[in-house]
């Protein structure tokens, strides 16, 4: 059942007033990819993806992994990033909307995997920040199909808040979304640093709210990272193994990609409050039907 939305709010994402429209009609389509999106940003997750690539030899992949191989992970994961807020600041072109094509990243994604497989996990610190760029096209690629203008550094900071996301296990039932509950968590650091960006450009990168909004991300991707490292370190995994979990690990992403821009394309059409609600609804279909949009 669709409900009239008739009030001012604030916005739950960035804490600007903002006016809903006057209903919040989803049309069957609109339902049908917010579904997919709930999916996409609640239930996939990597170690299913690199799984499925690898076969049940990895689904151990990051339940146990080293102290050392942590420390690694994290390091290689804010210096990826880093190199990609530089990208995501100063080069992402805006283009036109059109559909995302990111075949060509996924390659060479690929290619990059197996060199890294074949040199083990030494090639992890020049692999991974080379990765992490690729993906941020990807990502890039993806957000300007959903209709968003790279040119606003909002949007630019959107693409680097998808490295935080991560899907939620498929049997976890816990009732409010993961994915709202971590823009909540980044809301102030993305609206202090999209401000920041809009007046002082790329030479404000390394100011203290960019570090700032950098540490949360980095905090949340470099436990993919790190299950990414377990991956890679399962014997024998050579250069085949190692461009199946960088395909894996574009998947991924793109796929998260996907899932939070339709969610932003429908909250410019509907507002954050009804798209919100909507997104809770089909995630609760998600839960008892298995997705089956038809019975919203």
């Amino acid at each position: 059942m669709d409900f009239p939305v008739v009030r001012k709010t604030l916005d739950g994402i960035t804490g600007e007033p903002v006016a809903l429209v006057e209903s919040a009609n989803f049309s069957p389509e609109e339902k049908a990819v917010l579904s997919e999106a709930v999916r996409l940003l609640e239930y996939e997750s990597f170690t299913a993806r690199v799984t499925y690539a690898l076969g049940r030899g990895a689904s151990g992949v990051g339940a146990f992994m080293p102290e050392t191989a942590r420390k690694l992970a994290s390091r290689a994961a804010a210096a990826a990033l880093r190199r990609a807020m530089v990208i995501a600041i100063g080069s992402l072109d805006a283009g036109k909307a059109e559909p995302a094509r990111t075949r060509l990243h996924k390659s060479m994604l690929t290619a990059s995997g197996a060199a890294g497989g074949a040199f083990g996990l030494a090639a992890l610190p020049m692999e991974l920040p080379f990765s992490t760029i690729l993906v941020l096209r990807a990502i890039a690629d993806v957000a300007r199909a959903e209709g968003e203008d790279l040119s606003q550094p909002e949007a630019a900071i959107a693409c680097m808040e998808v490295f935080a996301m991560s899907g939620r296990a498929s049997d976890d039932d816990q009732m409010d979304s993961a994915y709202f509950a971590l823009r909540a968590v980044l809301a102030s650091s993305v609206s202090e640093a999209a401000k920041h960006v809009a007046r002082f450009g790329l030479s404000g990168a390394g100011a203290p709210v960019m570090v700032r909004l950098l540490s949360q991300i980095a905090g949340r991707f470099g436990i993919v990272v790190s299950q990414k490292i377990a991956a890679q370190s399962i014997p024998v995994i050579g250069a085949i193994g190692g461009g199946a979990i960088n395909y894996a690990f574009a998947e991924h992403f793109t796929g998260l990609a996907r899932g939070h821009f339709t969610v932003r394309r429908l909250e410019r059409a509907h507002g954050i409050e009804a798209v919100r609600a909507e997104y809770e609804r089909l995630a609760a279909i998600w839960r008892t039907n298995r997705g089956d949009v038809r019975k919203a």
